[in-house]
């Protein structure tokens, strides 16, 4: 109970660093959020009246401790560029943003947990050089050069998939939440489902590549280590065939270290849909988030950048938890 208690306490400074952090570097950078907005023959009034409407005119401890009242009472403010309230435009965008985060995710670690067995079991031979190349190149190209690459193969040389947006617009309109994949899937919607899954491809695939190489790589050298241990070997003795031996003894084993480590880099996944979702014009949070830093968009973009604290804070709590619930040691400890 204690530890639960010191890491939601945790939790709780952490956000406010990242309000104060994101708060204070938004204030200072160059540009005025006003000046974009307003004609070049305003008076001085007209931009008086603006900032005190958008909150810009005291200084910045007052601006702060305005921002963080009407933070604690669940007001975002109102979005510079779209005129609306801040949180509402993060609650049409974020669900994208977390369908194509965890479809990622998903395919990260079934390409991931593969490669890692399929390497495990052809260890010192050929196979084994093939899957270490291959990740190898995996993880060194970043995401959003696998997304431009993605672009050229699947959608100029070979279009096989749609170069931009989430779904057909002749389709967007039979969803009752924003979740549009997995409701089209439990509704039984196949058509939607397809165009949605094919509008998913190729920025699941920039995200999830880097990161399946991860996964496939810390798992392959926790296999090695589960693989000589007494209970494999005593396994193997009594005539275990190699892949019950990695998939049933050793994999269970070897999870524990991958899970962690997934959990942190999916942290880095949802950061890596802001470029992805730029360059498919894929209607997620990140993508929102360019448009509203272009634009000075000041609470949309703290209010954008704490949801993304949020997220992260979470997912690693909800690892942490994960990891004490596989561990007996941890959940009894």
């Amino acid at each position: 109970m204690t530890t639960a208690l010191n890491r939601v306490a945790m939790m709780v400074v952490t956000l406010f660093g990242v309000t104060v952090v994101v708060f204070v570097l938004l204030r200072v950078a160059p540009g005025d959020p006003v000046a974009m907005m307003i004609g070049p023959g305003a008076s001085a009034a007209d931009i008086l009246a603006l900032r005190v409407r958008y909150g810009l005119d005291g200084s910045l401890l007052t601006q702060f401790i305005i921002w963080l009242k009407a933070l604690l009472g669940g007001d975002f403010g109102t979005s510079i560029s779209f005129h609306r309230n801040a949180l509402a435009l993060i609650a049409e965008r974020l669900p994208a943003t977390l369908e194509l985060a965890v479809v990622a995710l998903g395919v990260a670690l079934l390409l991931g947990f593969t490669l890692a067995v399929a390497g495990t079991l052809a260890q010192r031979r050929i196979g084994e050089v093939a899957v270490d190349s291959l990740t190898g190149l995996m993880l060194a190209v970043p995401d959003f050069v696998w997304a431009l690459a993605l672009v050229l193969l699947f959608g100029v040389a070979l279009p096989l998939f749609p170069l931009s947006g989430r779904i057909d617009p002749s389709l967007g309109g039979t969803f009752r939440t924003p979740f549009y994949l997995l409701e089209s899937l439990v509704t039984g919607q196949a058509a939607a489902a397809r165009d949605v899954a094919a509008h998913l491809v190729m920025p699941v695939l920039a995200l999830a590549l880097p990161l399946s190489a991860i996964v496939a790589r810390v798992l392959k050298g926790a296999l090695a280590e589960a693989m000589v241990q007494d209970y494999v070997l005593l396994a193997r003795v009594k005539g275990m065939s190699e892949w019950r031996l990695v998939t049933r003894e050793a994999l269970r084993n070897a999870v524990g270290p991958t899970l962690a480590l997934t959990g942190v880099q999916f942290t880095f996944l949802l950061g890596g849909t802001v470029i992805v979702e730029r360059i498919f014009a894929y209607p997620g949070l990140g993508n929102m988030a360019i448009e509203a830093v272009i634009n000075r968009d000041l609470p949309l973009v703290q209010g954008i950048v704490l949801v993304f604290g949020a997220l992260f804070i979470v997912t690693n709590l909800l690892v942490d938890l994960a990891i004490a619930a596989l561990n007996p040691r941890l959940r009894h400890g």
